[in-house]
């Protein structure tokens, strides 16, 4: 920060040493939350102070002038003077004295709610060293602009209530000074009944001895009403400056699903350790957990071994990670453990996802997470009925973000990655399987050559649900063969008015689709299909008899 202290000196003309004689000593932390001030520009008397500082970050502590009117500018961080400013605080400072000046609020007019004005907080009386070399001494900052009244509570001690109804953008009325340990401090509401959040405060694990630090509220307790801006969160400015430290939220857990879909014989069972602890005794394939709470902002170790194992040092595979925390994870156990037998012998790993869904982001929809995991298929596309292709060219290993489909009875499509070739068909009845709202992982399971692979499992596509248990086959669609030995006839076909169904069942659904993937009839049920609106040419029928469904290539011809 050498440049900051001389541009103090050559701003206002005066010697180092008068500088000295007639100084306070300033910390400017840059914490609000609004995009539009996501990088200001700092103008001290009309001239350039700090360019481009960051939200979340701090200057160090610096010599300013006293005794001596002083304009501090805010503008945007594209300004070019002072004249671009958005805000403007006029003021003294008085000789010898320390301050610390938090930038908080909103600049913006709307997006954001409540819409607290963007202003500079003022605490003289500041600290740039603990009073005690053992000691941390700690100023806290509510600079949350959508947080209500809060108490700061010391839980690990316990120390009870160390701050006391503070509201925004207010300091607390001085320094706690704190032996340097690792703490544990509660948000709570102003009654002190409501954890709000809680954090780890590991001043003793940060090498905070000696120090003095300023712990501030940051962010929106609830993006969504801020223009999805930053989340709530404790943030730490040292003396030095620069990025502020987030404080981990204590007992931070992140919420993890896993799903067995290793193909091999030999894992056909399998034991899960956690941290070495048993989280799973005789896992089996094609099942999978809940999902779970796990230890987050930590390394956590998790490890598979064989079903009879007895402990964790028996691992067959061990995957060391850090979660973060307030993530949702899915985690897929695939590939080969044993040295032989298997063609091609893919090794066996973990698969992580993250930003994975317990629920659908829309009620109406299915959202559908695509897992490839048949060790010995190709690269395939995925292509429903009616909607095209929703997965084009996952391999072995991939998975494909969520799909978020209307829920439906579709028909899916296995092809090569050219698109020419149908490895399988399978349907995919979410309407049916009652999936309105779910969210769901589908693997692609097994061999494709059995005979290959031991004789394994063969291919298939298997749903996992955020409840766990037993994945859920996918019934294969029927082919063409299939469809005639059913006693199922459509006719006339080209047809110019109606498609009659003539089926030995009573219950038949259908609906019809062009070959862009548009809807052109919609679902309905009966034996007669009235064409006589649709233009000439050829479409997609899909049938639901009895729960067999399948899809035919109709034409129409006037």
């Amino acid at each position: 920060m050498k440049k900051i202290t001389l541009l103090f000196t050559t701003i206002l003309g005066i010697s180092a040493m008068s500088v000295t004689a007639q100084t306070a000593r300033v910390q400017v932390i840059h914490n609000s939350p609004d995009a539009a001030a996501a990088e200001v520009d700092v103008y001290l008397n009309g001239d350039m102070l700090e360019d481009d500082f960051a939200f979340r970050t701090a200057t160090p502590f610096i010599d300013a002038p006293a005794n001596t009117p002083l304009t501090i500018v805010v503008a945007p961080g594209n300004s070019t003077s002072a004249a671009d400013g958005i805000y403007t605080l006029t003021t003294s400072l008085a000789e010898n004295e320390t301050y610390i000046i938090v930038a908080n609020g909103l600049v913006s007019t709307t997006g954001y709610s409540p819409l607290q004005p963007f202003e500079l907080s003022v605490f003289a009386g500041a600290r740039e060293v603990a009073t005690s070399p053992t000691a941390v001494d700690m100023l806290v900052s509510h600079g949350s602009p959508d947080a209500p009244t809060v108490d700061v509570v010391e839980t690990s001690v316990p120390a009870g209530t160390v701050v006391n109804n503070i509201s925004f953008p207010s300091f607390g009325d001085d320094y706690l000074e704190l032996l340097t340990d690792d703490y544990i401090i509660d948000i709570t509401d102003e009654t002190g009944a409501t954890v709000v959040a809680s954090y780890q405060a590991p001043l003793e694990t940060l090498g905070l001895e000696g120090s003095a630090i300023t712990v501030l509220a940051s962010g929106f307790l609830d993006p969504s009403m801020n223009s999805d801006g930053p989340a709530f969160g404790v943030w730490v400015a040292t003396a030095e400056g620069g990025a502020l430290i987030p404080l981990p939220l204590a007992n931070a857990t992140a919420r993890v699903q896993i799903i067995h879909n290793s193909a091999d014989m030999a894992a056909q069972l399998v034991d899960v350790y956690l941290n070495g602890e048993l989280l799973q005794n005789d896992f089996a394939f094609r099942t999978a957990t809940p999902f779970i709470d796990a230890p987050a902002d930590e390394e956590i170790s998790i490890d598979i071994a064989p079903a009879t194992s007895t402990s964790a040092s028996e691992s067959i595979y061990n995957l060391t990670t850090t979660l973060t925390a307030g993530e949702t994870y899915v985690v897929i156990a695939n590939g080969i453990v044993s040295t032989t037998g298997y063609e091609p012998n893919q090794p066996f790993d973990l698969y992580v996802y993250p930003m994975a869904r317990e629920m659908a982001m829309e009620m109406g929809n299915t959202d559908v997470l695509v897992f490839h995991g048949a060790t010995d298929a190709p690269t395939v596309d995925v292509v429903a009925v009616g909607a095209g292709t929703i997965v084009d060219d996952i391999m072995y290993g991939d998975f494909d973000g969520y799909l978020e489909l209307a829920t439906d009875d579709y028909i899916l499509n296995v092809t090569t990655s050219d698109g020419n070739t149908v490895v399988a068909a399978y349907q995919a009845p979410l309407s049916t399987l009652s999936l309105d709202g779910a969210a769901i992982t589908v693997l692609a399971s097994g061999f494709l050559n059995p005979e290959a692979n031991s004789d394994g499992p063969a291919f298939g596509l298997w749903v996992a649900s955020a409840n766990g248990g037993e994945l859920v086959e996918l019934p294969a669609a029927l082919s063409s063969e299939q469809f005639k030995n059913n006693n199922i006839t459509l006719y006339p076909n080209p047809a110019a008015s109606v498609i009659n169904v003539s089926a030995a069942a009573q219950d038949v659904q259908y609906n019809m689709f062009d070959l862009s993937g548009r809807q052109v009839v919609p679902k309905s049920n009966g034996n007669t299909i009235d064409v006589s609106s649709l233009q000439e040419g050829v479409y997609i029928l899909q049938l639901n008899v009895s729960g067999a469904i399948s899809q035919h290539k109709v034409a129409v011809k006037k």
